[in-house]
């Protein structure tokens, strides 16, 4: 038996980096893992397992358990109802978007940011394609992230602008980058470490939306560079939906850190809804723009969600 890194794979198949440098395919012995079950998929690039190589293929093997993880950030499988596994044993939650092509979408950002908070992983935003122009409304959004104490980047990948930035926020760390189809992930791990030449894609002219060319998972290291310690980066498959999943819509603003320390402050207390109640705390700050009117809406909006069960964009 050999532990090893999973690198990424798809249904019963994955790639797992061995201890003793050896990559091998491998799927799940018996097809389940104890450990995983409940989830949509049994695995996540990051994740630790134990591996019973082949015999007569060195290049395979068999997963054959799972190592407790120490955090997983997931996302709801609308179509399995079930969280879907994106990352494992993270540092960082990279959360990418972009000013347009495709369009900034700061609610997505949001989601994002608050199941990383669920997880307890750190997180941050990366803005990209920052060439393009940042417009007003923006320019506030990001802004306030930095307020909230969000390490906010605005990076180019295609002119390598701010890279140098990101190469520092993620050294010596596991990160995962997130965020929608078309905001440039794979751009960006190709500007980190030229020599992957990832593939990447281009909008829809229709919709102008991002079109699915990673497709599943993959981690990837970035070598060490002068001071700065190597790295891997976990590249996901953009959605164009995050749908937030093991929150309770009574916690929600436990994870939003201009709400969390007022929870409980408000005349009604605990059982404050936050939506119209004289006293209520929260509601002053957003009248007092101590909080942010497009955050108050994010955080209306998910709640209203989680008890509904109805997820929009």
């Amino acid at each position: 038996m050999i532990e090893g890194l999973v690198l990424g794979g798809t249904n019963n198949s994955f790639v797992v980096e061995c201890d003793d440098g050896v990559e091998r395919l491998c799927p799940i012995k018996g097809k389940v893992l104890r450990e995983s079950e409940g989830y949509y998929n049994p695995l996540a690039p990051g994740d630790r397992v134990s591996v019973e190589p082949d015999a007569h293929d060195q290049a395979r093997g068999q997963v054959v358990s799972l190592s407790p993880r120490r955090n997983r950030f997931v996302r709801l499988n609308q179509k399995g109802n079930l969280p879907q596994l994106i990352a494992a044993n993270i540092d960082l939650l990279v959360c990418v978007t972009t000013p347009d092509e495709p369009p900034f979408r700061p609610r997505f950002v949001d989601r994002a940011l608050v199941q990383a908070d669920a997880e307890g992983i750190p997180a941050a935003v990366v803005l990209n394609k920052a060439d393009l122009g940042i417009g007003d409304d923006s320019r506030e959004r990001l802004e306030d992230w930095v307020r909230l104490g969000y390490a906010v980047l605005r990076v180019s990948a295609s002119s390598g602008d701010g890279i140098d930035g990101l190469r520092s926020l993620i050294a010596g760390r596991s990160v995962a980058l997130v965020g929608q189809s078309g905001v440039g992930k794979s751009s960006i791990l190709n500007a980190l470490r030229a020599d992957l030449a990832l593939r990447t894609g281009c909008l829809s002219e229709k919709y102008g939306r991002g079109t699915h060319t990673t497709t599943r998972g993959s981690l990837y290291r970035v070598p060490a560079q002068g001071d700065l310690a190597a790295s891997s980066v976990v590249d996901t498959p953009g959605v164009r939906r995050f749908v937030p999943h093991g929150i309770a819509a009574r916690d929600l603003a436990f994870h939003f850190p201009e709400m969390a320390g007022l929870v409980g402050s408000c005349s009604f207390g605990a059982s404050c809804t936050h939506t119209h109640e004289p006293g209520c705390k929260i509601l002053e700050a957003v009248y007092a723009g101590v909080i942010h009117e497009e955050r108050y809406d994010s955080w209306a909006r998910i709640r209203e969600e989680i008890e509904t069960g109805s997820w929009t964009d």
